[in-house]
């Protein structure tokens, strides 16, 4: 249990970084900042699950409540508990507790597994109490604490100072990695970081994936790739992502031609044969069975959706 000199320095910290979040995210949803890999969202609602990829990342909420869903699992955090992912994975994101006069703030801060790696190569860390459940090793939830919020308000403080941030940043971020290894979610970060281990090596597949998702994708060359034996590769991809490489490289393929088709106005066809598909209808049968609806409907349904949250950010902000 916190103590009270613990709860108030968390409060006052995350006063603090609610402020600076806040009146950075005025009229926006999402919002990068100077600081690489450091991002801020905002919601004014709640919101159902939105399906996204995870990125290896640390999700803090400094105001309101999310919930992640991924593998069949419910994730719930809040200003308690921190989201920690350590690979990247397929999941959907929902916002729970959200109003326009408290909405849900927070930041997302992209993991760097070499920085870790390097950590737990220079020794001197905790031993994981449990190294047995490769299931264990993706997601997350972790308890917030002073010594790991501390350094993200001074990260936040460094965008009032823009000419430290190249040289100070690196460092602030360093020190994250290190409080994260420190922290209740070291086990499964040392699983996916440690270098040689499976977890490493499914990471290493889907960064392979990621790159090449529109190839013809043969197990046996990428499990030789990552150095792991096509079984292996299968059992320990499934257990670490609740999907098959080939599930997750369908995942990819649907998810690009869907950006192709909101954001530069590409019709289905040319989609799915940029993205690799040979069939337009398997295309369209994957794509309904994945997103609820054939592409153009759901298209139409996305920029609708878009055109009436853009109409009442435009009048929240007159």
């Amino acid at each position: 249990m916190p103590t009270q000199e613990n709860a108030g320095t968390l409060d006052a910290m995350r006063e603090a970084m609610i402020a600076s979040i806040g009146r950075r995210t005025i009229g926006q949803f999402d919002c990068s900042t100077p600081i690489s890999g450091l991002t801020f969202f905002r919601r004014e609602a709640p919101m159902p699950p939105t399906i996204c990829l995870v990125e290896a990342c640390i999700v803090l909420v400094v105001q309101g409540e999310k919930q992640m869903l991924a593998g069949g699992e419910a994730y719930p955090y809040n200003i308690n508990r921190f989201l920690i992912t350590s690979l990247d994975i397929p999941a959907n994101s929902q916002v729970v507790t959200a109003s326009p006069d408290n909405p849900c703030l927070g930041l997302v801060l992209k993991l760097d597994l070499r920085t870790m790696a390097e950590l737990i190569a220079q020794g001197g860390l905790p031993l994981p109490e449990d190294r047995s459940s490769d299931r264990e090793a993706v997601i997350g939830l972790g308890t917030v604490t002073p010594m790991l919020l501390e350094p993200f308000k001074r990260m936040l403080d460094l965008l009032d100072e823009p000419s430290a941030i190249p040289i100070l940043a690196p460092l602030i971020e360093r020190e994250i990695h290190y409080r994260l290894l420190m922290s209740d979610q070291a086990a499964r970060l040392q699983q996916i970081a440690s270098v040689g281990s499976q977890g490493h090596r499914v990471a290493k597949a889907i960064d392979w994936l990621k790159v090449n998702y529109t190839e013809t994708l043969r197990i046996d060359d990428l499990a030789s790739h990552v150095r792991m034996s096509p079984s292996s590769l299968h059992h320990h991809f499934r257990q670490l992502t609740a999907m098959s490489p080939l599930q997750y490289q369908k995942w990819l393929r649907l998810n690009e031609a869907r950006r192709l088709m909101l954001n530069e106005d590409s019709d289905a066809a040319s989609a799915a044969f940029e993205v690799g598909y040979e069939s337009p209808s398997q295309f369209s049968r994957e794509y309904t069975r994945l997103f609820g609806a054939p592409p153009k409907r759901d298209i139409e349904g996305l920029r609708r959706k878009a055109d009436r949250e853009g109409s009442s950010h435009g009048a929240a902000s007159t």
